[in-house]
């Protein structure tokens, strides 16, 4: 048995399990988010993160859902790493590079304390070509496109932040059973690597509401690459502004797609819940 320290931190409710990687050497990191993430005999989280060390970018971000599948990337947990590396002196740097498998992300730590800061999280540009999202739909951008669940006709604009999203703009979707509904849309053969879907009521042209269900997670508190698609798929469908507030289960994301470079922009919190160490073996 060896002894790991392990972060459990959290940004609008997506909580993970960070472990720094100049430390430790996981070797089996799929069983291990496995085994933290079960809330009732675990740690309990959505998944692991490891914070290992780049060639070309400050820290290097590996990621892992509850179910033990690898993740390209999630934007809370990315700001929640700028946070942890500041805060345990990996870094003395206010704004980092952080690689991912979607691509290098640019994140700036702002205000707050050791508890809770607000970062911003530079998402890139928007992948609106369905063989990258990837969907099997042949039309460009993919807005309110036909989708057959067990008989019921949905709506789905699709993005990719790096990984895939299908949005789906309903109203009442507090009403929505998503444990039900969610897999459906998750494991949908047009979706050749799965999809993360988000569900959307727009309340006018700066706000949304939000409820998501995460490939490998399922229904989770917040997704930020999530928020960041739904903002795209309002403001192509005509629905809302370039900044927008999204509520969502854990908190709100505040979302900006930038006119001039074509970037996303996502600011929210990331907040330190608690600190321990595990025996593994």
């Amino acid at each position: 048995m060896r002894k790991l320290k392990f972060t459990k931190m959290q940004g609008a409710g997506n909580d993970y399990i960070y472990v720094n990687g100049f430390d430790h050497e996981i070797d089996n990191p799929s069983e291990l988010a496995i085994q933290l993430s079960n809330r009732h005999f675990g740690v309990g989280s959505d998944g692991l993160v490891l914070i290992l060390p780049s060639d070309d970018c400050d820290f290097r971000m590996q990621m892992f859902n509850s179910d033990g599948s690898e993740a390209e990337m999630c934007g809370n947990a990315s700001r929640c790493v700028c946070k942890y590396v500041y805060d345990n002196g990996l870094t003395a740097k206010t704004e980092i590079t952080l690689e991912t498998k979607a691509g290098v992300k640019y994140i700036t730590l702002l205000d707050g304390n050791e508890k809770k800061r607000k970062a911003t999280v530079d998402m890139g540009e928007p992948i609106l070509n369905p063989e990258l999202i990837p969907v099997k739909v042949d039309e460009e951008p993919v807005l309110n496109y036909p989708l057959d669940i067990e008989g019921k006709h949905w709506k789905i604009s699709c993005v990719s932040m790096g990984n895939p999203h299908a949005v789906v703009f309903t109203d009442g979707i507090k009403e929505l059973d998503l444990p039900v509904i969610g897999p459906k849309f998750e494991k949908h053969p047009v979706f050749p690597r799965k999809t993360n879907t988000e569900f959307i009521e727009v309340i006018d042209r700066k706000t949304l509401n939000m409820r998501v269900w995460e490939r490998g997670a399922g229904e989770t508190l917040a997704c930020g690459t999530g928020a960041c698609a739904a903002a795209v798929a309002a403001i192509l469908n005509g629905y809302c502004d370039r900044r927008i507030t999204i509520h969502l289960l854990g908190g709100d994301l505040e979302i900006e797609w930038d006119q001039k470079n074509n970037h996303v922009y996502m600011t929210g919190d990331a907040v330190t819940v608690f600190e321990g160490v595990l025996s593994i073996d």
